[in-house]
């Protein structure tokens, strides 16, 4: 016959003497003073704007939504002897907002590189005590690279001239009345510009010098490009400092290049004229990568790029490119490229995968790249949805990652000898997938980068630490990890912002924008949520706002509306704060079942007299230290047997119930503690002394009622030996020391990798 009680009637018993006296010195602290709601489980209608007709309590688009569209034609010519870019563009722009437009803002990123920029101004300089020539000729004797813009025209649709005014990377038109709701404005713009050697001068675009004396261009924030204006901010003109991204309006795009004709090509859109300026024989070849679907098909071989690059046409070709409902334009030429390319199954659309890279990038752009392009949209597609464009081209440009619809640039080449390392290759392999994700995020999903980098780039990089595992099971990820962010979120407080800052107020940007934003959403996913919520809500939150402006909040609320998971406490800490997670264990007590209740507990029933005696006989649970038990008596007790509980289970179970009845021997109280300001579930493991071992995990909210220390009850038929929290490290705790019991000699995993 079972000798022992269920473990929950033996706490409830035990518990209820002191209930009463606990709370009463609760009420006595309470009434000490006032105070205002600081519990860490509050609601966030303090942080977050109001829902309105415009974004929903839900997250979701409101029924007043709106966004403005602006359509471009554009003829291009680019200069590859001289490096010059011209343009000329011809802008439809429409209001559908609610109200009149008394002017519009153009972005003119370019101009970040003009003479008079403020941009090489704001930063703090220090004198360096030594650099090599090339570098003290470039820092104090050249002249500045003449970049930016030169504007010659601006005209509307009847070729009259428009008043304009240029306040650096802005340009505000200045119209004779206000644009109209449901209106619409053409007008035209002419321009040109020096374009930079971005290994020398820096950029996110502009070309690559090899030793042969050919360029690689890759060509973006090429043209002046109309502003966002949303219900959020209206104008979205903060200046192009360098750093912060971009907002754009989603359009319609009809692009024609003139390069020189031995270039080779890939840009936004669909190709319009690819007999013109591709082979008989590269024709043919590409009609069997459109149904090519499980290794990239060679379009421009190496032997045609290497016979093309010993040369330099005079000849010239234009390339055209039409896209429908994109945010940019971007594209790249060279005579060095080749090209291969392969077809994606997806459930409804079948992209084509593509990579552009000269000979100096073989084998590895080969062997890897367009393999690479390929898993990133059916891996993205499963978690958000079908990439809906016709394709997705990356391009090996060293020294650069950034990312346009459909085109990317990424760096990672090989030595001169073809050979490379695994971080080498790793390296290429990561950036990319990211670049190549990042058509979903912002590309699609449009958010507002100059405002919030995390939006797209900690969202793809998360979607990027997915790619790669199933890109390649032992991928050597170096973000999503609640471990790999330790060493960031226990850094000096001095140089930590929330992840809800402006790109340019951040000093650790890789760690702030990357890997804390995609290092939270896989700790939901794993740890919190659950990968089947988590799922449904974060693909939910793709599906509302693909084509669409999202801010922060419609992320936030649409993550718990289709979850039904408050994590207002999550975003608060998270999102909101520089916050650490440090939780430990402050103490263990075993306790003892005994028939003899102790003195203070006898001093308890006499002062609430008759209605605890009442009750019945009781089973007391003694902890190991109480005064009143020596060990020997503590010892005896493990194995005495009860006989109020042999006579209770006998009454109350019938013989089938009983063989389900617990049998605890062992009774553990742990108080758990919380030196650090966020919170998470306790992840506790029990060792016993036959070494097995079990899990508990208690969710967030058992800090709910206390948000610095929480306790709970182990009955256990087998000894504890040891107790260890997050012993998988799920949940970022800074410190892993005070995570054991008992108290042990134990060094800080991540101390000993600082150390090392």
């Amino acid at each position: 016959m079972k000798k022992r009680i269920l473990f929950s009637s033996v706490l409830i018993l035990a518990t209820s003497f002191f209930a009463v006296a606990q709370n009463e010195k609760t009420e006595d602290k309470k009434k000490e003073s006032g105070h205002y709601n600081e519990n860490k489980f509050r609601q966030m209608y303090d942080l977050m704007a109001t829902p309105n007709m415009f974004r929903t309590a839900s997250g979701a688009p409101g029924p007043a939504y709106y966004q403005q569209k602006a359509d471009y034609k554009m003829n291009l010519e680019l200069d590859d002897k001289n490096q010059k870019l011209y343009g000329s563009e011809t802008i439809t722009y429409y209001n559908n907002s609610p109200e009149p437009l008394e002017y519009l803002w153009v972005q003119l990123d370019q101009n970040m590189r003009a003479a008079d920029s403020k941009t090489p101004l704001v930063d703090n300089q220090r004198m360096d005590l030594a650099l090599p020539p090339d570098k003290f000729a470039k820092k104090f004797l050249e002249a500045s690279f003449a970049g930016g813009f030169n504007i010659e025209q601006v005209k509307d649709k009847s070729g009259k001239d428009m008043s304009y005014t240029i306040n650096q990377t802005m340009m505000r038109i200045n119209l004779d009345k206000p644009l109209q709701p449901k209106g619409k404005i053409t007008f035209s713009i002419k321009w040109w510009y020096n374009i930079n050697n971005y290994q020398v001068d820096g950029g996110r675009s502009g070309y690559e010098l090899f030793d042969d004396g050919n360029r690689l261009y890759v060509i973006a924030q090429f043209f002046p490009r109309m502003a966002v204006y949303s219900d959020v901010e209206g104008w979205q003109n903060m200046q192009f400092w360098g750093r912060g991204e971009f907002a754009l309006v989603f359009g319609d795009y009809d692009v024609s290049i003139t390069v020189p004709s031995d270039h080779i090509m890939e840009a936004t859109g669909v190709h319009q004229n690819r007999k013109d300026v591709f082979t008989a024989e590269q024709m043919k070849r590409w009609a069997l990568a459109e149904n090519t679907f499980d290794k990239p098909v060679v379009i421009v071989t190496q032997a045609e790029a290497e016979a093309a690059e010993k040369g330099f046409s005079e000849k010239k070709s234009t390339w055209r490119f039409k896209a429908e409902n994109v945010r940019d334009f971007g594209f790249s030429t060279s005579r060095k490229f080749m090209l291969d390319a392969m077809a994606v199954q997806l459930e409804t659309n079948k992209p084509m995968a593509i990579s552009m890279y000269p000979k100096e990038a073989n084998p590895l752009w080969g062997d890897f790249s367009t393999k690479a392009v390929a898993q990133t949209l059916k891996t993205y597609s499963k978690h958000t949805f079908d990439y809906p464009y016709p394709k997705a081209v990356s391009v090996s440009a060293e020294d650069q990652g950034m990312e346009y619809p459909m085109i990317c640039w990424n760096f990672g080449r090989p030595d001169k000898d073809g050979k490379y390392s695994d971080r080498i290759k790793y390296g290429m392999l990561g950036v990319v997938i990211h670049e190549v994700g990042h058509n979903f995020f912002p590309m699609i999903v449009n958010s507002d980068e100059r405002q919030w980098t995390w939006m797209d780039e900690g969202l793809n990089t998360f979607l990027e630490y997915l790619t790669e595992l199933e890109f390649d099971p032992n991928f050597p990820t170096d973000r999503g990890p609640a471990d790999k962010i330790v060493p960031y979120m226990k850094g000096n407080q001095m140089y930590l912002e929330p992840i809800m800052s402006n790109s340019e107020n951040i000093y650790n940007f890789g760690a702030n924008a990357y890997g804390k934003p995609a290092t939270g959403l896989n700790i939901l996913r794993e740890t919190i949520m659950g990968r089947e919520l988590f799922d449904h809500a974060f693909k939910t939150y793709a599906q509302r706002w693909k084509f669409k402006h999202p801010t922060p909040e419609d992320f936030f609320r649409t993550m718990e509306d289709a979850s039904a998971v408050d994590l207002d406490w999550f975003w608060r800490g998270w999102f909101y704060s520089t916050d650490y997670v440090d939780l430990g264990i402050k103490e263990v007590k075993q306790y003892y079942v005994s028939l003899v209740p102790t003195q203070e507990v006898k001093d308890f029933v006499a002062k609430r007299g008759r209605f605890i005696k009442d009750m019945g006989p009781f089973i007391y649970l003694v902890d190991e230290h109480h005064k009143e038990f020596d060990s020997a008596t503590k010892k005896a007790l493990e194995t005495k047997d009860v006989q109020i509980l042999d006579e209770y289970v006998s009454k109350n179970y019938s013989t089938e119930e009983r063989k389900a009845l617990k049998d605890p021997k062992y009774f553990y109280e742990v108080e758990f503690e919380k030196p650090g300001g966020l919170m998470m579930p306790i992840i506790v493991e029990l060792q016993f002394e036959d070494g097995t071992t079990e899990t508990h995990t208690f969710p967030v909210q058992i800090w709910r009622k206390n948000n610095e220390t929480a306790k709970r009850v182990f009955a256990t038929d087998k000894k504890i030996v040891k107790i260890q929290l997050d012993p998988k490290l799920e949940t970022a705790d800074i410190d892993t020391s005070n995570n054991v019991w008992p108290a042990e000699a134990v060094i800080s995993k991540f101390d000993e990798l600082e150390k090392k």
